[in-house]
């Protein structure tokens, strides 16, 4: 995994990492093949940060049902990255 962009899907958004924000808490949803060392270069590098602690979780995905037929929604991994006290904050969600 040689692209950055490839190890970070995309930002995830809840009320509880909304909150976490403001203990230099960031939550991403990531890829299910990358490793801790994967995720805190990929950050330190796409938000130029200093990342001090990454803790990751694989998420099964849910069993749905639409009448007599049974789904799955897709496994992926999340990664909470715990920022540097000394690091700049992360700034994707100005507008909010």
């Amino acid at each position: 995994m040689t692209n950055p962009h490839d190890i970070i899907i995309r930002p995830l958004v809840s009320e509880q990492s909304m909150n976490a924000m403001a203990e230099k808490k960031y939550t991403f949803v990531v890829s299910k093949k990358a490793n801790k060392i994967d995720i805190k270069r990929a950050v330190e590098v796409i938000f130029g940060v200093k990342v001090e602690k990454v803790n990751t979780m694989n998420m099964i995905g849910k069993t749905k049902r639409m009448g007599k037929h049974e789904g799955k929604r897709a496994d992926w991994k999340k990664a909470v990255v715990k920022l540097k006290a000394d690091s700049k904050e992360i700034e994707f969600f100005d507008g909010m």
